[in-house]
């Protein structure tokens, strides 16, 4: 039998759900930051930022942001647990690196890049683990949407991995383009921004920033 429709009758409204990720934003920007890779392996899935200190023309702005003191993430990601995305329990017992293992990919990409500096680079992490490994994407689109890091927002491909054997048609990321160095990227033969074109977003990126951090 047909209803009338009311919209108001399907929103969602929870003020505890709300406090609740105020409560986990703030746990995370309270988290100790590491080296990337951090220094000791540890098992876990969760969220991750990652800091820049160094002095590329790109991100001078996020060298004076973060020199004394680390506020504003060039990325923000996250790591979740085998099956996630098929809603597939983790089998009970087993212990995962996932976390771990990302930002270790992470660092790896970074040592190619033949224009920046792994000892520039940051890492502050909140395991999610149990029931609460189903906040992760919500954390980190929270995360995102807060603090609009660069390669979040306006300089895409950071996180691709290696599209694998057959599948090099696709256009070469914007980061690869502004970092290049992967190996497996510069086999990448689809059309591809010009370094002009990115450094341009990157510029534009800290303009529009900092004027509204100044708001």
């Amino acid at each position: 039998m047909e209803t009338k429709f009311e919209r108001e009758k399907h929103i969602y409204r929870s003020d505890a759900f709300e406090e609740i990720i105020k409560d986990t934003i703030r746990f995370f920007n309270g988290t100790p930051v590491h080296t990337l890779p951090p220094p000791v392996r540890f098992n876990g899935t969760g969220v991750y930022a990652i800091y820049y200190t160094g002095k590329s023309e790109y991100y001078k702005a996020l060298y004076e942001q973060n020199r004394l003191e680390f506020h504003q993430p060039i990325y923000v990601g996250k790591a979740v647990p085998g099956g996630w995305r098929q809603a597939k329990d983790g089998k009970v017992g087993v212990v995962t690196f996932e976390l771990f293992r990302r930002l270790n990919e992470h660092a790896k990409s970074i040592k190619q890049a033949k224009n920046l500096e792994q000892e520039d680079f940051y890492c502050r992490f909140m395991i999610l683990e149990d029931g609460a490994n189903h906040l992760i994407g919500t954390v980190e689109a929270a995360l995102i949407r807060h603090y609009r890091p660069v390669w979040n927002t306006s300089i895409d491909g950071f996180g691709n991995h290696d599209p694998g054997s057959g599948r090099y048609n696709q256009a070469r990321s914007e980061w690869d383009t502004i970092h290049p160095g992967r190996p497996w990227a510069d086999k990448c033969l689809g059309q591809s921004s010009s370094i002009d074109r990115v450094e341009e977003k990157a510029a534009k990126y800290f303009t529009l920033k900092n004027g509204k951090d100044a708001e």
